[in-house]
C-alpha cells in the first residue's frame, strides 16, 4: 500500500503557500535528477487562502475583469502563476488542494493524474448525495455539464516537471460565490460556478470533506 501523507496548512496566504510549494516541489525534483527517489515523500497537502485571484501561465489577463484598485475594495490580491488553466478564484470557505507527488513512482501519467483528482472530487459528492461529471474538453469537476445550466464545482490547474506534480485544486464548499462574478472562470463566458453549500442548501463541514477527498485519493492510488 501507497504510503500518502496528509498534510493540512489550514488557513495561508496564497503567495506563501506558493513559496512553500516552490521548496518542496525543487527538493523533490533535486532528488529525482540525482537518483535519489527514495527521499522522494508523497504529499497530499490541503488548505484555505484568503481572497485571491490566480491566472494560470497560459491565461489571459482580460478574464480578470476588474482593475488594481477594486482588487484592495474587495480584500483580494492577484498573482499570475505557473501553473496550467487559466483563471480562477481562491477563499475563505474553498478547499485548497496542492499534491506534491512523484506521479511515476504512483504508476501514473500527467493525464492519469488529472483524472484521478477529478474522480475523487467526484466520488466525494457522490458521498454528499452531488452528481457530478467531467466535461470534454474542459478539466474540473462539473454539474449538468453538458446543459445550458452548467457549473463548475471544483477547478484544477497543475504544474509538472521529472512527475514531481505541484499547484492542485480547488473545491467550492462554503465559498463566496460572488467573487467569481469579477473573473471569466477558467477562461469561460458561458458557464457559471457553484459549491456545495449552493446545491445543498446548508453549510458544509470542511473539515469532512478534507477527510474524505484525501480517503478517496488513497483509494484510487492504491486500485492502480
Amino acid at each position: 500500500m501507497t504510503n500518502i501523507n496528509y498534510i493540512d496548512w489550514g488557513l495561508i496566504d496564497y503567495k506563501e503557500a506558493w513559496d512553500k510549494q516552490e521548496l518542496i516541489f525543487n527538493q523533490k525534483v533535486s532528488n529525482k535528477i540525482n537518483n535519489l527517489s527514495e527521499k522522494i515523500e508523497q504529499d497530499f497537502i490541503l488548505c484555505e487562502h484568503p481572497h485571491v485571484y490566480t491566472l494560470g501561465q497560459h491565461g489571459q489577463e482580460n478574464n480578470l475583469l476588474i482593475n488594481k484598485e477594486f482588487l484592495g475594495k474587495i480584500n483580494a490580491t492577484y498573482y499570475k502563476t505557473n501553473r496550467g488553466g487559466d483563471i480562477t478564484y481562491h477563499g475563505f470557505g474553498q478547499i485548497v488542494g496542492y499534491p506534491i507527488l512523484d506521479i511515476e513512482a504512483l504508476g501514473l501519467s500527467l493525464k492519469n493524474y488529472i483524472w484521478t483528482i477529478e474522480q475523487m472530487v467526484i466520488h466525494t459528492m457522490d458521498d454528499f448525495g452531488i452528481f457530478c461529471q467531467r466535461l470534454e474538453g474542459a478539466t474540473g469537476v462539473w454539474i449538468d455539464g453538458n446543459s445550458p445550466n452548467a457549473r463548475k464545482i471544483c477547478a484544477l490547474g497543475v504544474k509538472a516537471s521529472r512527475y514531481i506534480t505541484m499547484h492542485g485544486f480547488a473545491l467550492n464548499v462554503n465559498t463566496d460565490l460572488s467573487y467569481f462574478s469579477n473573473i471569466n472562470p477558467c477562461g469561460f463566458v458561458d458557464k457559471g460556478v457553484t459549491s456545495m453549500k449552493k446545491e445543498l442548501g446548508k453549510e458544509i463541514d470542511v473539515e469532512k470533506v478534507k477527510n474524505l477527498l484525501y480517503q478517496h485519493f488513497v483509494e484510487l492510488i492504491n486500485k492502480k
